[in-house]
């Protein structure tokens, strides 16, 4: 196991590298064995959850849903996941519940809200919040969940719909040892081989997290930038995108996520922008960044550039495509002339 200091508040970091170093080993796991199977319920059965949760199936837990969507709710039934009328009943008896959702409201009213889960849930269960929802959202409700008697951890999740298609998911958990070490057989699963870390206590996961997306946010806004200059140029975009990852300009948005179009096979673009990682969530993540810049009294004036083009996207109709859709966005080519999110959803 790799431990390092922890800057955000002091405590040890932990990657989880490999079977013999893996912390839950040898940490009591709630009276479950390490390798028994588990009843895990999962709520927010969206483009990424399902994947996630089909995982979880495969290894050999029953999963149970709830998603208010009934598309979302077929794939999840398609994908071995027996999904419940409503989350009280999905959550009856279970050990582990997960919450995928949009925003930090919302994961509130599903887990403190008036008929929360925390008051219906058996005391001691194991809540999983997967969602991007900042920092002081998180730490409200792991408040709320030591007040219920329950356990808690945000642990945000990085790598797109592959990622979660593929398991190969990075984790950043903000909680107690204890209960980081009860969650993490839960994640494994989903996660790529040492890209599941303990960050730190309540509320770590999301200031990971929150960096993070705004560093990614940004590559993939200059990557749509460069690229479309590149096409102005009369460039070969898959040229250049071979050339650039192998150059200085490398990075995830540009190399896995390649804004352009009939580049990269499994990428958004190359499917009608159909959402990987929808624009209106990215502008959420970016508002999160701009808000904890004005509370640390950090200026983040790369970040209000980027937020203000995500801005001007979201409000041209182009919320519901995957980010990379900013390239067309900057080149005023919104609508797409392929199918919205909302077909890729729906075939």
């Amino acid at each position: 196991m790799v431990e390092e200091t922890n800057p955000y508040d002091g405590s040890a970091s932990h990657s989880l590298i490999g079977d013999n170093e893996i912390a839950w080993h040898t940490e009591p796991l709630n009276e479950l064995e390490e390798n028994q199977m588990s009843v895990v319920t999962w709520i927010g059965l969206g483009k990424m959850g399902v994947p996630m949760a089909h995982h979880l199936v495969e290894a050999g837990h029953e999963v149970r849903g709830f998603d208010i969507d009934r598309v979302a709710s077929d794939e999840a039934e398609a994908a071995g996941i027996h999904v419940y009328p409503s989350p009280a009943e999905a959550v009856a008896g279970a050990d582990v519940v997960t919450t995928m959702l949009p925003a930090g409201p919302q994961v509130h009213e599903a887990l403190a809200g008036p008929s929360g889960l925390f008051s219906t849930a058996s005391r001691s269960t194991l809540f999983i919040d997967f969602s991007t929802i900042g920092i002081d959202a998180a730490k409200e409700i792991h408040a709320e969940a030591e007040k219920h008697g329950q356990r808690f951890v945000d642990a945000p999740v990085s790598g797109g719909v592959t990622g979660a298609e593929d398991g190969t998911l990075s984790f950043m958990v903000g909680g107690s040892e204890q209960n980081f070490a009860s969650a993490a057989p839960f994640i494994e699963p989903i996660a790529g081989e040492g890209k599941i870390f303990h960050t730190g206590g309540p509320g770590a996961g999301q200031a990971f997290k929150i960096v993070n997306n705004l560093i990614m946010a940004v590559c993939v806004a200059v990557s749509s930038e460069g690229l479309l200059l590149a096409e102005r140029l009369g460039l070969d975009a898959k040229l250049f995108h071979d050339v650039a990852v192998v150059s200085s300009a490398d990075n995830f948005g540009l190399r896995d996520w390649c804004p352009a179009p009939g580049v990269v096979e499994r990428a958004p673009s190359s499917h009608g922008y159909a959402a990987g990682f929808r624009a209106k969530l990215i502008l959420k993540d970016l508002g999160l960044a701009l808000d904890t810049g004005v509370s640390t009294n950090t200026d983040l004036a790369i970040t209000r550039t980027v937020h203000a083009l995500y801005s001007q996207m979201v409000n041209m109709g182009g919320g519901d495509y995957d980010c990379t859709a900013l390239l067309p966005a900057l080149a005023g080519r919104l609508p797409i002339d392929g199918p919205s999110t909302a077909d890729a959803i729906a075939s």
